[in-house]
């Protein structure tokens, strides 16, 4: 015999859809509301060096941590510290003495995680040039930032002199016709092109081998939106981190897509050599990273390189706190280890 079912009452029903959609809306996470939007702005033209945040925009999960996040190109004309300042994005693709020395002009700018553990910056020589400190007394070209940043610790470190250095005007050509010519450049960059239009395979020296502290490609808030927004801040953080992991230990094919998309003069043999040498190199995956995670910062790093702007008076301690200038707050249990 059948069993009689009976309408429930409009109220009951009422009440059990109220239950249901509270259940889902609760399941479902950040993206049942709407996603929080965010604007990184780079430091320069898109590239492989910037892969991760690319990853985590190409894959969704900047979309799955409740974010619409818009990635902006830096380039040689953009001050990246003014338009933070300006409100017209959340957070910059920053450098520990960038940010220290804005603290100087009463920018309260904050580090909040450092993608590379290595700041890829290296001075090139030619091939019988096998160490260091075999350029000592010998021609240099550096640029104008490296002249106020890097340059006055190799010279305390290594004993070399401000009359070696001439200005670099990023034109391989002097180093290419004068073998006893050293040059600054980046790790995927200058080497790259030495080999392919000089056709040697130069010696690269990647100072933070030789000890040169700073963190590179990181993340830099105000201080401001890191009390207003921590969430996103977090958030952002995060997704970022994971997405380097991604990036360069999974199927990079998704950020390189993007690359090539907001950088059409982007090439994949360029996209594959920096790669290799972020791997190689250990920039993103080495040092503290290795145990403590991808993005990791510290106070002991931090402190170090504090201490050596101060000693080489390119910083004014009283008007800069280091421990403003910095917070692990959004890394110290991240631990997106590689």
């Amino acid at each position: 015999m059948p069993v009689e079912t009976r309408p429930m009452k409009p109220s009951i029903t009422r009440a059990a859809r109220t239950i249901a959609l509270s259940a889902a809306t609760l399941l479902s996470g950040p993206s049942a509301t709407a996603a929080d939007k965010f604007t990184y702005l780079t430091n320069w033209y898109a590239q492989a060096e910037h892969g991760g945040f690319y990853q985590a925009q190409a894959t969704g999960l900047y979309a799955k941590a409740g974010l619409d996040v818009t990635l902006k190109m830096g380039g040689p004309q953009v001050n990246l510290l003014q338009l933070l300042v300006a409100g017209q994005t959340d957070c910059i693709m920053g450098y520990d003495i960038q940010v220290m020395k804005a603290w100087e002009q009463g920018i309260e700018a904050v580090t909040v995680a450092a993608a590379f553990q290595k700041d890829p910056v290296v001075i090139l020589a030619h091939p019988h040039i096998k160490r260091f400190e075999d350029l000592k007394g010998k021609t240099i070209l550096v640029g104008s930032a490296g002249q106020v940043t890097y340059w006055p610790w190799v010279k305390s470190r290594y004993g070399f002199t401000d009359a070696q250095v001439r200005p670099y005007n990023f034109n391989i050509q002097p180093f290419l016709a004068d073998k006893d010519v050293a040059q600054q450049g980046y790790l995927a960059s200058e080497p790259h092109s030495i080999e392919q239009i000089g056709k040697i395979k130069p010696s690269v020296f990647l100072l933070s081998d030789l000890g040169w502290p700073p963190y590179a490609t990181s993340i830099v808030c105000t201080a401001q939106t890191i009390k207003t927004r921590p969430r996103q801040v977090a958030a952002f953080v995060q997704a970022s981190m994971q997405a380097w992991k991604s990036y360069l230990q999974g199927d990079p094919s998704p950020a390189n897509a993007l690359i090539k998309k907001d950088n059409p003069n982007m090439t994949d043999d360029l996209i594959a050599n920096g790669m290799a040498k972020m791997k190689s190199e250990g920039v993103v995956m080495g040092g503290d990273a290795a145990t403590l995670g991808i993005g990791v910062i510290t106070d002991a790093r931090m402190k170090k390189t504090y201490d050596m702007l101060v000693q080489h008076r390119l910083l004014d301690p009283a008007k800069v706190p280091l421990s403003r200038t910095y917070t692990t707050q959004f890394v110290k249990d991240l631990k997106v280890l590689p």
